[in-house]
């Protein structure tokens, strides 16, 4: 880049070239003589490095350079670059006045006079601190996704195996494998609502009610405050309350005309933590007279290990119904994120 450097009356063409330099509000352009001193800052420096022009002339064009970077060298390798090549790029993190780091693209290039040589350098840079990050979000929603299909497809080829391996028919297999995929599928509808972030214990509770076609039922009471669950915990809950509906509706409280179903949570502060205590109870339901059955099935596997990612969970067989008692570290269910306790849960 050539520059005029008579220093006698500034020509129009100058003041023309100057009042572009200081219009650029959007680039740092900043000029500096061979040994690296600031001869120059425009507006556009002010605003995105935070120094004013007066604070930095004369002063070394190294100091929105990172720390790391001026002890490895990056600016005078840049310089390097510029009496070299023409001109040096720059993709990394600046420095603002504030201490702040910012995501810079831009670059350094040699200075000229009319004559050919060369007077100093260049700096011309822009803040694309907010492309980096949308770039880098970006990535991130990619990597999760593949890892929430991947995950998504070891559920269900789970639900699948374990369903065929315990059906008593085809026709068996088929109705618990449309259930169960239906119960998955509508929690990941609830959390699609909920921009995957979270849904809470009784949205899922209602949804397990809904698709098994006891929504409204006065015969299921569930009662607790609100407590927000993040996308793993949401999953494992869609799935465990599926497995006790359709098994109350079947062999349970809910197989006959005069049982009931109580659903309670709450936190309680144990050992240093909130902790959330859920409670499932088949109440009036027909009598229990094998209090804990030979051979436990898909459903009371996957009832008792889905929980157990978070926790501990216990059922009981009591002659007036069955009992599933959780004790669940809130923290656990709520930062969570990933479907690893699911694809790794014993089924």
């Amino acid at each position: 880049m050539k520059i005029a450097v008579d220093t006698g009356t500034i020509s129009s063409r100058e003041r023309f070239l100057e009042a572009i330099v200081q219009s650029a509000i959007d680039y740092a352009i900043i000029s500096m003589d061979l040994d690296g001193l600031v001869t120059s800052w425009n507006e556009g420096a002010v605003k995105i490095l935070g120094w004013k022009a007066e604070d930095m002339i004369g002063k070394p064009g190294t100091v929105f350079f990172t720390q790391e970077d001026r002890e490895n060298g990056v600016p005078q390798k840049e310089m390097t670059a510029a009496l070299n090549r023409g001109r040096g790029n720059d993709e990394r993190w600046h420095l603002r006045a504030d201490g702040t780091m910012f995501w810079a693209s831009g670059e350094m290039m040699a200075l000229r006079a009319p004559d050919d040589k060369i007077i100093g350098f260049i700096k011309i840079l822009r803040d694309r601190t907010g492309e980096r990050e949308r770039e880098e979000r970006e990535r991130l929603l990619m990597h999760e996704l593949a890892h929430r299909m991947k995950n998504t497809l070891s559920v269900v080829q789970a639900i699948v195996t374990q369903s065929l391996r315990n059906a008593v028919s085809l026709d068996d297999a088929s109705d618990k494998l449309q259930l169960r995929i239906a119960a998955y599928a509508k929690a990941h509808e609830i959390l699609l609502q909920k921009d995957w972030v979270s849904a809470t214990l009784a949205d899922v509770m209602a949804a397990a009610q809904m698709n098994i076609g006891l929504d409204g039922s006065s015969r299921i009471r569930a009662d607790g405050p609100d407590i927000r669950l993040g996308p793993q915990a949401a999953l494992s809950f869609a799935m465990v309350f599926h497995e006790l509906l359709t098994n109350a509706s079947k062999y349970g409280a809910l197989s006959n005309e005069e049982g009931h179903v109580e659903i309670s949570w709450d936190l309680e502060h144990r050992d240093g933590m909130e902790t959330l205590i859920v409670c499932w109870r088949e109440l009036n339901g027909p009598r229990i007279v094998n209090f804990e059955p030979d051979r436990k099935g898909f459903g009371s596997r996957l009832i008792v290990s889905s929980l157990q990612a978070f926790g501990e969970a216990s059922v009981s067989y009591r002659q007036e119904g069955f009992v599933l008692l959780a004790v669940l570290p809130l923290a656990k269910l709520q930062l969570q994120n990933d479907l690893s306790a699911i694809e790794n849960a014993p089924y």
